[in-house]
C-alpha cells in the first residue's frame, strides 16, 4: 500500500535549525521520493518500508535534542504527483 507522509519537525531549543536540516538530509538520502516546502516535508512510498525508515529517522533525530515535537500526517495514497487544478 502506498502512502504520503507530511512531516514538520520542531526542536524546542535555540539551535533548532541545524537539527531540522539534519533530519531533512536523512530523508533526502533515502530511497523515497521527498518534496519540501517552507512549512513541511513530504515523503512518499510503500507503507511498511516507509514507516520502518521513518521510525528509525525520527528516533535518531529525537536522540539528538532535549525536547522536540514532530507533527505527522499520513494519507493512504501516493500524492507525489498531485497538481492543483485551480
Amino acid at each position: 500500500m502506498k502512502i504520503s507522509v507530511d512531516l514538520t519537525l520542531s526542536p524546542l531549543q535555540n539551535d533548532y535549525e541545524m537539527h531540522v536540516i539534519n533530519f531533512i538530509k536523512v530523508l533526502r538520502a533515502s530511497k523515497f521520493t521527498v518534496l519540501e516546502n517552507s512549512l513541511s516535508t513530504q515523503i512518499f512510498g510503500d507503507y511498511d518500508d516507509l514507516m520502518m525508515f521513518l521510525s528509525q529517522a525520527i528516533k535518531k533525530s529525537f536522540q539528538e535534542v532535549d525536547i522536540s515535537v514532530l507533527t505527522m500526517k499520513i494519507v493512504k495514497t501516493d500524492r507525489s504527483e498531485y497538481e492543483p487544478s485551480f
